[in-house]
């Protein structure tokens, strides 16, 4: 699932300040029921390779009973930041695990809030984060 942040207005203040009293592992926290993240070696704290046919992204775990059993969620507003190799979203964009279809051709709304993906405990060196530097000028 896709919810919306609690501590910020779509993407909004994703660079901020802010980001500190929410991020996990300095990414999107990705919550996960603590049975799930138990049979992946998962624990809070941990980086997390969330991924699908779409795309994948690179996510700081936070296991919890408030989410339902065989779910897991990703605020959605994270700024795009795809590793050049990999494709992987180093800041745990949700956008790219998702379907971009409307939700019928007369009301075009967004039906993106869900995807089904597989998660597993991210192996090796954190990928840095590059979303929040300024592009270069030249």
């Amino acid at each position: 699932m896709t919810a919306h942040a609690a501590h910020r207005l779509h993407s909004q203040f994703n660079y901020a300040k802010i980001r500190e009293e929410y991020a996990i592992a300095g990414r999107e926290p990705i919550s996960i029921h603590p049975e799930d993240a138990a049979a992946r070696g998962i624990k809070t704290g941990d980086l997390v390779r969330a991924f699908n046919g779409r795309g994948q992204v690179l996510v700081g775990a936070l296991v919890t009973d408030g989410i339902k059993k065989g779910s897991v969620c990703i605020h959605e507003g994270a700024w795009p930041d795809l590793d050049a190799q990999t494709g992987l979203c180093k800041n745990g964009g949700p956008n790219v695990l998702t379907s971009d279809i409307p939700t019928s051709r007369l009301a075009n709304g967004c039906a993106a809030n869900s995807s089904l993906v597989r998660i597993e405990k991210y192996e090796g060196a954190a990928l840095p984060l590059t979303a929040f530097e300024p592009p270069v000028n030249g």
